[in-house]
């Protein structure tokens, strides 16, 4: 016997016709990529990707198109993310920091045919036109093309492709299986491969990412989405915003500490969203300009682990709550994230603080477990390290081009992570499993060294590595950034350690470098660290 309830499709328009209807005239706040504030409306947002897919409908496009963005955070890509999904296309965020060589990859082998983008990357774009196999059309996200029509002819401008279309298109009914979005990791060896989401992966994963045991987004909040709108769908957070009407303000170009703390106070901004790096030039900026972020009362702070300084400052001096999530593209991104248990309230304020520390636990909708090195399930006990596998609603079956068998092992998708999983299933993420570091037998973890050596008021930036040692196989090594003016010595930097860690596990040696060499979406790249250093104890 079935339940006898309407069934209607979990589809990214009903999210925003929700939006448009019961939020219509929910703010957002949007700094154009030429400079200047722009505000506009939930209820404007839906018309104009209304237009924008009945737009591409009368190019001749035909369903499940690939279209591609390069751009920043604002209105226009906003309203891009839900007129190509709504409309039965595919909506291919692609991150304008990849080297050339990897942004022709993946246009061409994802095949998109149209391409948004912003005015900043309009000599980029021009540079690799003609390498791209399958692009049709290019889109300016601007009201006139102005002079980019000499560096890219043909071009259209965003305003007046969707004066083409119709405000009061009737969104497309579709399968809730059907493909979304497209998204590429920005994996450090070999190309990049695709992540394609569907309208109800995404649909699942905005309801997981509200819950108020999750990141828990309302009505009553003004959302500043730092974390970039081709990272990982934004990781979630337009879709998420939608569901519940929240107010938006989408910082375009300008991720600067002091642009973010002008904008959190102008618009009374109640959580961000960003990386770790981000955060850090926040607070400077917050207390050279002796901000008090009196608005913002939580962060969501993913993509690399937090530092536990960051979260004391944070926690100490603003009164802000620093929400520890963890996640990936291949997972929409959202794994676990980390929020108290009722029996948390009885600990000491200090071991309330430390739990704050780890990835926190899956979200309902996600599986997460640790296996040993043939697949076993290792205990739930804050000790046992093994390899974190995750499976679930949003979690991807395969690499978009590439098969299930490829992609998974015995239905379970490694994330290449090394982590510990409690009794209550807090996760702490130990390291990757590239970098962890295998010292006489014993494990130490990049990570932990990392999160002390950052609060050293002497260092701007710090990462550990493992490099090559004749008795002990590898030996932990500290590659540190000096602060403005500050020139410490290899035992003050150090002294840090002491207490906090085993003396085995101390760093061996440090160096230092100018800065530190980052990936795309910002993760540092251990494998050149390696390369560059890996030798320095031999000898």
């Amino acid at each position: 016997m079935l339940g006898q309830m309407m069934s209607q499709p979990l589809l990214i328009s009903s999210l925003i016709t929700h939006a448009e209807r019961f939020h219509n005239a929910g703010q957002i706040h949007s700094v154009n990529t030429g400079g200047g504030m722009e505000e506009t409306t939930w209820g404007q947002v839906g018309r104009n990707a209304r237009a924008l897919a009945s737009a591409l409908g009368k190019l001749g496009l035909a369903a499940q198109t690939r279209c591609g963005t390069i751009a920043w955070n604002n209105r226009r890509h906003l309203e891009i993310y839900f007129g190509v999904s709504g409309g039965g296309y595919v909506c291919h965020t692609i991150n304008p920091r990849l080297f050339p060589e990897q942004l022709v990859y993946i246009l061409n082998h994802a095949e998109d045919k149209v391409l948004f983008i912003d005015a900043t990357f309009v000599p980029l774009v021009a540079a690799i036109r003609d390498k791209l196999e399958h692009l049709e059309h290019i889109v300016l996200m601007e009201a006139d093309v102005g002079d980019a029509a000499e560096k890219l002819p043909g071009i259209i401008a965003y305003d007046d492709l969707i004066a083409t279309g119709d405000a009061g298109f009737d969104w497309s009914d579709m399968d809730e299986h059907t493909a979304s979005s497209l998204c590429y990791t920005s994996g450090t060896t070999g190309n990049p491969k695709g992540v394609l989401y569907s309208h109800r992966s995404t649909v699942l994963h905005s309801f997981g990412s509200n819950l108020a045991d999750s990141i828990g987004m309302t009505a009553r909040d003004v959302v500043l989405m730092v974390v970039p709108m081709f990272h990982v769908n934004a990781w979630g957070a337009p879709y998420a915003s939608a569901m519940v009407g929240a107010r938006i303000v989408l910082p375009g170009p300008g991720l600067d500490g002091a642009s973010l703390v002008g904008l959190i106070d102008t618009y009374k901004v109640t959580v961000a969203l960003g990386v770790p790096t981000i955060w850090l030039g926040l607070l400077g900026a917050a207390k050279a300009a002796s901000s008090a972020l009196t608005s913002l009362n939580r962060t969501v702070v993913g993509g690399s682990a937090c530092p536990p300084s960051m979260i004391s400052t944070f926690r100490e001096e603003y009164d802000v709550e620093v929400i520890h999530a963890w996640g990936m593209t291949e997972m929409s991104p959202l794994g676990s994230v980390n929020q108290p248990l009722a029996k948390h309230a009885d600990l000491p304020l200090e071991q309330q603080h430390t739990l704050r520390e780890s990835q926190g636990r899956p979200v309902y909708g996600v599986d997460l477990e640790i296996w040993d090195d043939e697949g076993n399930p290792l205990p739930h006990d804050g000790k046992a390290q093994g390899d974190l596998v995750t499976r679930g609603q949003w979690i991807l079956d395969s690499y978009f081009r590439a098969t299930r068998d490829e992609t998974l092992t015995n239905g379970w998708f490694d994330t290449g992570d090394v982590a510990t999983m409690d009794g209550d299933g807090y996760v702490t993420i130990r390291d990757r499993s590239k970098d962890i570091i295998k010292s006489g037998g014993e494990w130490i973890s990049s990570v932990e060294l990392e999160n002390i050596a950052i609060a050293h008021p002497k260092l701007a930036d710090a990462a550990v590595i493992g490099a090559k040692h004749e008795k002990w196989d590898e030996r932990p090594v500290l590659i540190a950034v000096n602060g403005p003016g500050e020139t410490p010595s290899e035992e003050e930097i150090l002294s840090i350690f002491e207490g906090k860690i085993a003396k085995w596990q101390v760093p061996d040696k440090v160096v230092w470098t100018d800065e530190l060499p980052r990936n795309a979406t910002g993760k540092v790249l251990k494998r050149t660290l390696r390369e560059s250093f890996g030798d320095v104890l031999l000898g």
